[in-house]
């Protein structure tokens, strides 16, 4: 077992205390080492957006009621490139498919929940959040409370979004050349650290492989459409490596 991995699931291991800010401060707790990743990651957004053309109203909301932070900054980078409405939502749109994976994962475990607690919860369902609590889930305890390890997770991720997105909006304003910083490293840290437990079997990792050289080889495309087209490249590949592995 990687050993990120292994530390995160020593870290939810713990937790069997079976009430409600118990589950909840845990959640918090196990997503804390993420959060840091992100702290660089919403400052650099913040800013980028501010110097891309978005108006500190836009970029706020942005953060508010996408909270999104790959799309989000997708979108920033055509919004600067001057690209259409449609060519923006689309790109965010296929960005943004993965979340439908995450759906898939959880929804056996929280069928049971009515939509008070289903709602609120998708739109706060990131990368960070879907890691631990997939592995929250994983679990082998009874505990009826783990929807709220997702919410402590969940509220720690929004809330540190938007201070975040607030700390880079004033900073961006301040400071010119935001992509000069040098924060950006951050992003390609805190993916590689969420992705690295996650390359367990074959499908996974073809997946991984034909996106990740499709993103490269088409990097030069306009309006970001590499993005897209590595995407599903890599979501073909997923399905024909899992088709291969299922045939006798």
């Amino acid at each position: 077992m990687p050993a990120t991995e292994q530390s995160m699931v020593s870290t939810i291991d713990s937790t069997r205390t079976q009430t409600r800010g118990a589950e909840f401060w845990q959640g918090v707790k196990a997503t804390f080492p993420l959060v840091v990743g992100a702290i660089p990651f919403g400052i650099i957004f913040g800013a980028l957006a501010v110097n891309s053309g978005l108006s500190v109203a836009a970029t706020a909301a942005m953060s508010a009621f996408v909270f999104a932070g790959s799309s989000q900054f997708v979108a920033a980078g055509l919004v600067a490139g001057g690209a259409g409405a449609f060519i923006i939502i689309l790109t965010t749109f296929v960005v943004n498919l993965r979340h439908s994976l995450y759906s898939v994962t959880l929804a056996p475990h929280m069928k049971h929940l009515p939509q008070r607690w289903l709602v609120p919860l998708a739109f706060w369902l990131t990368d960070e959040s879907f890691l631990v609590v997939e592995q929250r889930y994983r679990q082998p305890d009874d505990s009826p409370y783990k929807h709220w390890f997702f919410l402590g997770s969940a509220i720690f991720m929004y809330t540190n979004w938007q201070l975040c997105t607030w700390i880079g909006i004033f900073a961006g304003q301040a400071l010119p050349d935001p992509a000069s910083w040098g924060l950006d490293f951050a992003l390609v840290v805190t993916f590689i650290g969420m992705l690295a437990p996650g390359l367990r079997s074959r499908p996974v990792i073809a997946c991984v492989l034909a996106a990740g050289a499709a993103a490269l080889l088409l990097a030069g495309l306009p309006n970001k459409l590499g993005l897209i087209v590595a995407t599903l490249a890599g979501v073909a590949a997923g399905m024909l490596a899992e088709r291969g592995r299922a045939t006798p």
